[in-house]
């Protein structure tokens, strides 16, 4: 199956963006993918902010781009557009890293009238990087992400069979399986 480098662009520790991102990680594994997290927040902000493209983390985090077949890029939507964070560590990135690469945008935010950040912020700078193929992403809403005391996140039930399906989607362009396969015990 595939490798897929799914990425969290939120400043936050305790972001419904990455832990809705790890909840799809879940479902991608299930189907037979590899998938490697990375959390922006983790990678030197020195290294960020002074465009240092020789740094060893920022060095390896290209890496990772060039050695996946699908990314997953989520978001939190600030101001109508993808955060700034996401922003520095694709600025980073050789021009065209996303070439011949399969990916899914994701973002998440507080007001529908953020809806529309994935199509006109997020999808012509993928595009640019020169993703083969984008699939249709998806723009949650905070308050369709609940986190329990343990961390898990809940989904709101329509929410979910969304995100699903463009999982699914995703899956599928990766020339993998759309169904989850169920523990056997």
């Amino acid at each position: 199956m595939a490798s897929i480098l799914s990425v969290s662009g939120s400043p936050s520790p305790t972001s419904r963006t990455t832990r809705l991102l790890r909840h799809l990680d879940d479902r991608l594994r299930l189907q037979g993918h590899e998938v490697i997290p990375l959390e922006v927040r983790t990678l030197p902000a020195q290294a960020l902010l002074g465009a240092d493209f020789g740094h060893p983390a920022i060095k390896a985090a290209t890496a990772l781009f060039e050695q996946a077949d699908g990314v997953v890029i989520g978001t939190p939507v600030y101001k109508a557009a993808y955060s700034g964070l996401l922003k520095s560590l694709l600025d980073l990135l050789p021009q065209y890293a996303l070439t011949g690469k399969t990916v899914l945008p994701l973002a998440t935010g507080g007001s529908t009238a953020h809806v529309l950040a994935i199509d006109y912020a997020l999808r012509p700078v993928l595009s640019s990087m020169g993703a083969s193929h984008i699939v249709p992403g998806w723009f949650t809403l905070d308050r369709d992400i609940t986190v329990g005391d343990d961390g898990t996140p809940t989904i709101a039930p329509a929410t979910a069979t969304a995100l699903e399906q463009v999982t699914d989607l995703f899956s599928a362009a990766l020339g993998g399986r759309t169904t989850v396969l169920e523990a056997t015990g």
